[in-house]
């Protein structure tokens, strides 16, 4: 069913560029077949410039593809037949299922860049110095945001890494058959490696605290209510989400201690920016309107916006502000229909193996936390584009894997307990 979904989707980005008779897309997108006759060389002459003139010449009126830019949706259809081939191929690869030491190795790897973002965006948000790698960004960073550009792309990579952190850090745990006598017990328990992951934790909270994203601090205090929700239901499960409550706690007297009034400030002036997301919000549903099935081609977003945008911005608007709605309005109901049947088969999947998984199994502590930060993101992308940008993409692709993977393996031991 996955694979069935994963082809429908890319073979729809490919009937998109695909040059088809005027006829058939007049039938398919009457919007697109208006277009491209206003596009053609004929509408256009010195003493009638258009904005659209570069375009012109590359389409004639007797065949074109639906795609408005035919050569950003090829770019963008090979962005996603990568990250559906690493997808395909961490859920499939033999050794990726069969040796644990690779998924550690590989939730290790992500703890590390997690955490090193944060420390280098810190450092150089609050020395001043101001750069992201060899660039001079005064200008730019105004919070923490590592070697991201944006502070909420930088704030949707941590809400992937932090709940997987947290659940890698519970696994350790939860592997240990001995019960505990009392916290005092716990507590002179754990070793050093426990302590640096719950530190990096922290770490890297802060980092996405002082990041300034809203959006993603909301959505960070919702991951936190999922995994408590995640890891309940019996006396072992209420012990590990409180202590993920009391990491957030610390984590939380940290920050106050260094000091939050600038992240305080920001939740005030929300009402401006919401009216300017709202703009834009209702120009792409325009476009959306315009083009109902097919879309205006995957990647053309950048493109087409500047027909439809009804207000004054200084500068472009190169995204939605909703990877979901930007999304709709470039492959259309059919695409992002395929997308929503796709999510929920996966996401049914990923919940039935966690749930069937024993609070012994350091499993379901890796896949809920890999779930909460699937499901972070997605949250937070409703007014961001996180989806989009390459890193967050790749990074949501492996914590779709290694969910899977885990349920599957949990789905398999629990029958063969039935059988």
């Amino acid at each position: 069913m996955v694979m069935v979904l994963l082809s429908l989707f890319l073979l729809l980005i490919l009937f998109q560029m695909a040059p088809l008779p005027a006829e058939i897309v007049k039938f398919l997108s009457p919007k697109t077949h208006a277009l491209r006759l206003e596009l053609s060389p004929s509408n256009f002459s010195p003493t009638n410039p258009s904005h659209l003139t570069p375009y012109a010449s590359q389409f004639s009126t007797s065949s074109f593809p639906l795609s408005f830019f035919p050569f950003l949706t090829q770019i963008e259809f090979f962005k996603w037949l990568t990250f559906a081939g690493l997808f395909i191929f961490l859920l499939y690869w033999k050794p990726f299922e069969e040796d644990h030491r690779i998924k550690t190795q590989l939730m290790i790897v992500i703890l590390l860049v997690g955490i090193a973002e944060s420390l280098y965006g810190m450092f150089e948000f609050f020395s001043g110095h101001r750069y992201i790698l060899h660039l001079n960004a005064s200008s730019l960073v105004s919070s923490v945001t590592g070697t991201f550009i944006n502070r909420n792309a930088f704030a949707g990579y941590l809400l992937m890494v932090i709940p997987l952190s947290i659940g890698f850090l519970f696994s350790r745990e939860a592997t240990r058959r001995a019960g505990f006598e009392g916290w005092r017990h716990r507590l002179s328990s754990l070793d050093g490696k426990t302590l640096l992951i719950a530190f990096g934790i922290m770490i890297m909270i802060l980092g996405l605290l002082f990041s300034a994203s809203r959006m993603g601090i909301v959505s960070l205090l919702l991951s936190f209510s999922l995994m408590a929700l995640l890891l309940g239901g019996s006396q072992r499960g209420r012990r590990f989400s409180g202590q993920s409550i009391l990491i957030l706690g610390l984590a939380l007297i940290w920050a106050v201690w260094i000091g939050l009034d600038a992240v305080i400030s920001r939740f005030f002036a929300a009402s401006e920016d919401f009216e300017m997301r709202w703009d834009i919000w209702i120009d792409t549903f325009k476009i959306l309107k315009d083009f109902p099935i097919f879309g205006s081609g995957l990647g053309t977003f950048h493109q087409i916006f500047p027909i439809y945008r009804s207000f004054h911005i200084r500068g472009v608007v190169t995204h939605a502000e909703n990877d979901f709605l930007q999304m709709a309005s470039e492959v259309g109901l059919l695409g992002i229909g395929f997308l929503i049947v796709l999510f929920v088969t996966l996401f049914y999947k990923a919940i039935s193996g966690i749930r069937s998984l024993s609070f012994r199994d350091g499993g379901r502590y890796i896949g809920a936390g890999g779930m909460v930060g699937i499901l972070a993101l997605m949250f937070h992308s409703i007014v961001e584009r996180n989806l989009q940008i390459p890193a967050n993409a790749l990074l949501y692709t492996i914590l779709w894997a290694i969910v899977l993977r885990i349920s599957i393996g949990g789905v398999s031991r629990s029958n063969a307990v039935i059988t």
